[in-house]
């Protein structure tokens, strides 16, 4: 099962460039077509993510059209997100493996290291280590579509050394891309990245599933950063960015470059401008979330903690367009 031509094409394309691949983590209310859309054109990964979805939604006869706007992928898109799916159902995998291959998906990605506990009491995430049996049968049963099938999990639950015995069985399994947040669920992200434990994991994978891919996350905050990360490594096949893009929305330029306040407003009315487009087709969606990208734009502006507060008093796209409009009307003339 770890053969798979689609990542094969995407590390061979790395490779070749000698570098690992590089993605964008899936991030809930993050990662939708919008914002894939804004990184594509700052500085595009070769590899996205959906914002995860409840496998057993995909095909329930209420709640599938909930997820439209999460499974939703423009046509401008390239390249095409993989579908990150959450469950514990064998069953309700295989159904939403269908699904998702008949609406276009080309990979799946399966959620087994979520640390929300909404999830978590679900049985699902990274309630997902503490439960080998389940985490096989949901493995198998998203394979029934004869997509790739990836996992992204964390080191263990409650302590570090469960890497030891869930790491091992993850790569027993042949996945073709296996990737690894270097913490617990517990230490959620209050810790930093367990860097030390990357080459012990490098090694599981060497003995025991040599043509995985292995892809780290954790603490990576842009391009560089990941470059290093596998120089230090070697063995290391992807680098996964997370929350680093809202640092940065360019953190994927190969060479970093200097982007001035109009760039970053014009970026900023570009998201505003494909939002309100999605909700135009009749997609779900909500204005609050939008909110969570600003402080994005004006980090690092002159009174960038003002202006914030500022854009998160709006209530519409147009308030943010008003906004947008002032600071640009007192910058200096290209």
């Amino acid at each position: 099962m770890t053969q798979s031509p689609y990542w094969q094409r995407i590390a061979a394309k790395a490779q070749a460039a000698q570098r690992p691949f590089f993605s964008l983590a899936p991030m809930e209310a993050v990662t939708g077509s919008v914002f894939r859309r804004v990184v594509m054109r700052a500085a595009a990964p070769d590899v996205f993510y959906t914002e995860f979805t409840n496998a057993l939604s995909i095909t329930h006869p209420k709640a599938k059209f909930t997820t439209r706007g999460r499974l939703y992928v423009d046509e401008a898109e390239s390249p095409r997100p993989i579908v990150q799916l959450w469950g514990n159902s064998g069953e309700d995998f295989t159904k939403a493996a269908h699904e998702v291959k008949n609406q276009g998906y080309q990979a799946i990605d399966l959620n087994m290291g979520c640390p929300d506990m909404a999830v978590i009491k679900n049985h699902s995430g990274s309630d997902l280590i503490r439960h080998f049996d389940r985490a096989k049968e949901v493995i198998e049963g998203a394979r029934q579509a004869e997509l790739p099938v990836s996992v992204k999990t964390r080191l263990g639950f409650d302590d570090v050394r469960e890497y030891e015995t869930w790491i091992p069985f993850l790569l027993q399994q042949q996945v073709p891309v296996l990737t690894v947040h270097v913490r617990t669920k517990m230490e959620m992200s209050k810790v930093p990245a367990h860097y030390e434990l990357i080459d012990n994991l490098v090694q599981m994978r060497d003995i025991l599933a040599p043509a995985t891919l292995l892809q780290i996350n954790g603490d990576i905050l842009d391009y560089q950063a990941g470059l290093k990360l596998a120089k230090a490594h070697p063995g290391v096949d992807g680098i996964m960015i997370g929350r680093g893009i809202f640092q940065n929305p360019y953190a994927f330029e190969p060479i970093p470059q200097p982007h001035s306040t109009r760039d970053m407003l014009e970026l900023l009315r570009y998201q505003v401008d494909l939002y309100d487009q999605f909700i135009g087709l009749g997609l779900q969606g909500h204005f609050a979330p939008l909110q969570r990208f600003f402080k994005i734009y004006v980090r690092g502006m002159r009174h960038a903690a003002e202006l914030r507060n500022e854009l998160m008093q709006t209530k519409t796209t147009d308030d943010v367009r008003a906004i947008i409009d002032r600071l640009e009307a007192k910058l200096p003339a290209d």
